[in-house]
């Protein structure tokens, strides 16, 4: 019988809360649709409450290790489910979001009717990606304080990509491996780390993407180390004048992201050509990000927040329609996205 639950949730609410994503889910092979998208929604869920900067810090930490705790089966879930109406629906200003909080319990049940594998890979992702939550709200201060803490070393960095992203293309191997027998060409071990370097590449460029805005809420991504290496502090990055003295720094960043990306083009062309649906899935993020990286290499202003590098919704489109003539061929592919890496690269050459 049809679980008008389910529907609600991978339907309209899915759509609302994540348009660009919610056109990937659609062209998923059917077995994937349910787990990775109640996944998204209850990681949305997450960041939403990670995000609502109108409750104190340490309570938004407490109600998301009480949702982490919920997703593991923890009992008392009615007392879970006030507290979140009460505590964080109440702040929302988009409704779409209201409404994601106020359908835990649908979506929780959702989890439970899950098949034990796929629950369990549900359960490990979103555990793995509130810990990244977690790494946020115990890292940087209070974003009405002032303040701005960097994050130490390189490695710091690495790890966070991989708690709020790397995961997911692990999350997303382990699922077509599960639901889609034969999709990836390539032995076990080479698409997971494959798929972990997939969604560092689109952490990444989030993170370079997104600095001059983080930098306002006291969020500085980029490392203490490499900023003291080129002659900054975090308080310099606040300034848009200086996009120009730090582009040594993000130059820096770009290469290592590409590195991340090339692995990403491998993962995508190793799905066969037959495997339409799925190969479409890995290549829109992938022209998506490395477009978004070739907008802010070329943006000489990339720290000021009001002048973010972000891809038009019509830009989005035009990779959507070019795509689908071309992606059954590995060479027209690699000729589109070597185009694009080599643009990228020829601005860092300069």
């Amino acid at each position: 019988m049809p679980n008008p639950n389910r529907a609600f949730l991978l339907g309209p609410l899915l759509k609302g809360v994540s348009r660009s994503f919610y056109l990937t889910l659609r062209i998923l092979p059917a077995g994937m649709r349910d787990p990775v998208g109640l996944a998204y929604l209850l990681a949305r869920a997450a960041d939403t409450i990670a995000d609502t900067s109108l409750i104190p810090p340490a309570q938004r930490l407490d109600l998301l290790l009480a949702l982490r705790a919920q997703v593991n089966g923890a009992p008392d879930e009615s007392a879970f489910l006030q507290r979140m109406a009460g505590e964080v629906a109440a702040q929302q200003t988009h409704s779409d979001e209201k409404v994601l909080l106020e359908s835990l319990g649908p979506a929780l049940a959702v989890l439970a009717q899950l098949d034990d594998a796929d629950r369990k890979a549900v359960r490990e992702i979103v555990t793995t990606l509130t810990q990244g939550m977690e790494f946020d709200l115990r890292t940087f201060p209070d974003e009405q304080s002032g303040q701005i803490v960097a994050l130490r070393e390189l490695a710091e960095l690495d790890r966070y990509t991989y708690l709020v992203a790397g995961c997911v293309g692990e999350f997303w191997t382990s699922m077509t491996f599960a639901h889609v027998p034969g999709a990836l060409k390539d032995t076990p071990d080479a698409m997971f780390a494959r798929g972990i370097r997939f969604g560092k590449a689109l952490q990444m460029t989030n993170v370079l993407r997104d600095c001059g805005k983080d930098l306002r809420i006291g969020r500085c991504y980029l490392p203490d180390v490499m900023l003291t290496h080129h002659g900054l502090t975090p308080q310099d990055l606040l300034a848009p004048s200086n996009s120009l003295r730090a582009q040594p720094l993000l130059f820096e960043l770009v290469r290592m992201t590409l590195d991340h990306f090339r692995a990403a083009v491998d993962y995508t062309l190793a799905i066969p050509a037959f495997s339409v649906r799925l190969r479409l899935a890995c290549l829109w993020p992938v022209l998506i990000g490395l477009e978004t990286l070739l907008l802010l290499v070329q943006n000489e202003h990339w720290l000021d927040p009001v002048q973010v590098s972000k891809i038009q919704r019509n830009k989005v489109y035009q990779v959507i329609g070019g795509s689908l003539p071309l992606v059954a061929s590995d060479a027209l592919l690699r000729r589109w996205t070597g185009g694009l890496i080599a643009r990228i690269e020829a601005r860092l050459a300069l």
